[in-house]
Formats: structure tokens, C-alpha cells, sequence
């Protein structure tokens, strides 16, 4: 995931400015310090008005999160494991899983294995991994919001600005025409700033962070599923049905993988 955020921006980077340079535009005109800071630090200041603290810090993280991607297993792979377990599991017992869950990479799963392997009930497993499954989704809720709303405030500024700009401009009205004309063009870089920020960089940020929360809930949720059937103490090819649910199409294992997982327990009985 995070790749198509990398190139994304480079996309959009090339396309605004490769198109400014073929109109006959410089890239030194669109470089102006003050209009940057009123934009970048009028924006920060306006979100930390809008949020408290705690979200704030959570900004540095979140946009990593975006380049990198969430960081957990991928579903399709979280799904064989969890079939692999499920196979382990009714030929040596929950016990036997012990060490694999503790390796599991992922710290949702690991925490649902580990209480299953305690012997925790259901019920209270269940319980306990929705609250988790709600508060990572409500988190992440939050961490898209401070985007969406930084991105409202940017070309805001951006205005603000450029009227700044033209106030001094204007103030000097009378000298020369080719100096005016040079700094109301200057003062229009604020604005470009603003709008090209919020389009560019917090809005697609904050979509980018609503995607990543869905599929982590899914994912979660397909975990859950996965651990509550290895509980029951289901069948293999029944888990595998159940997860590949939850999984789209062209990450659903074939029908020879199945064929595989059906051959299996035919041998373990």
C-alpha cells in the first residue's frame, strides 16, 4: 500500500509543476519563504487548535503509516496461518500453538492466540477483541480527522496569504509597473501553496488513512473468526471457507490449495 502513496505524490508533483514549466513558467518563481510559512505554520496552528494534543503527536506516525503501509500481515497470508493453526491444533491440541503465536507478527492476533491458548471462554474472547477491533478503528478514525481537517484550513491560509502579500504590494502602488507586476505574481505563491497542500498531501492522506483503517477492521475481524473456529475446534477446509470470506477475490486461495488443506485432514483422521 504504501508504495502507490510514493508514487502518487511524485505523480502529482510532476503533473502541477511539469505543467507550470511547459506554460513557461520557473520553479524559482513558485519558491517564497514567507508564503510557506504562513501556509505550513497557520495550517499546524490551526489544527492544533482543532485537536488535542494527544492527536497532534500521533501526525509524524500517521503519515509514515501512509508510506510504509499498516506494517501487519497481509490477509491472504494471515489466512493460511490461521488454517495452518487450525490443522495443528486439532492433530496436537491448542497447546501445541504456543510458540507460533508468539511469533505470529501481528500484535492483535498474537494477543487473540495467547488468551485462547489460556483456555480464555469464548464469549469473553470474543468480548475482549471487539473492544480492541473498535478502539484501533476509532484511533485511526481520529488520525484521518486531523488531515481532513488540516486540509480544509490550508488553502484558507493560502488565501489569507496572498492578501497579505498584495497589502504590500499595493502599499508600494506608483514605482515601477515590472516590480508590482513581479510581486502580485509572488504573492499568488501562498495561495498555490495552500490549495496544492490540502490537494495534494493532507487530503489524500486523510482518504489513504480511512482505507488503511477498513482493512485493518477486516482483517482483525477475519482474525477473530479465525481464532473463535480454532476454539470450536473446526474442521480446516471449514476455516478456510470462513476466512477466504473476508478476503477478496484475487487473494482467495485456489481450489488445488484446498484440495491440499481437504488432503490433509483426511491423513490426520
Amino acid at each position: 500500500m504504501g508504495i502507490t502513496t510514493i508514487i502518487g505524490l511524485v505523480v502529482a508533483a510532476l503533473g502541477v509543476v511539469g505543467g507550470f514549466m511547459i506554460e513557461g513558467g520557473s520553479i524559482a518563481s513558485l519558491i517564497n519563504i514567507p508564503g510557506a510559512m504562513i501556509v505550513i505554520v497557520g495550517t499546524l496552528g490551526a489544527t492544533l487548535v482543532s485537536f488535542p494534543l494527544s492527536a497532534m503527536k500521533t501526525i509524524p506516525a500517521s503519515y509514515m503509516k501512509v508510506l510504509k503501509g499498516s506494517g501487519a500481515l497481509a490477509p491472504a497470508e494471515m489466512a493460511e496461518r490461521l488454517v495452518g493453526m487450525a490443522d495443528k491444533a486439532r492433530r496436537e491440541g491448542l497447546l501445541s500453538l504456543e510458540d507460533e503465536a508468539q511469533n505470529v507478527g501481528d500484535d492483535f492476533a498474537r494477543k487473540g492466540l495467547m488468551l485462547m491458548i489460556d483456555g480464555t471462554d469464548p464469549e469473553a474472547l470474543k468480548s475482549i477483541m471487539e473492544i480492541e477491533i473498535d478502539g484501533a478503528a476509532a484511533r485511526l478514525s481520529e488520525e484521518a480527522e486531523v488531515f481532513r481537517v488540516a486540509s480544509g484550513f490550508s488553502p484558507t491560509l493560502g488565501v489569507l496569504g496572498a492578501v497579505l502579500g498584495l497589502i504590500h504590494v499595493l502599499g508600494g502602488l506608483g514605482g515601477d509597473v515590472a516590480a508590482l507586476g513581479a510581486g502580485i505574481a509572488t504573492a499568488f505563491v501562498a495561495t498555490f501553496y495552500g490549495v496544492g497542500m490540502a490537494n495534494v498531501i493532507l487530503l489524500p492522506v486523510a482518504t489513504k488513512l480511512k482505507g488503511i483503517a477498513t482493512e485493518e477492521q477486516v482483517t482483525r475481524e477475519m482474525i477473530l473468526e479465525g481464532i473463535l473456529s480454532i476454539q470450536a475446534g473446526d474442521n480446516p477446509r471449514i476455516v478456510r471457507e470462513k476466512l477466504q470470506s473476508f478476503l477478496p477475490l484475487h487473494d482467495r486461495a485456489s481450489e488445488d490449495a484446498e484440495g491440499d488443506a481437504a488432503g490433509s485432514d483426511r491423513l490426520a483422521a
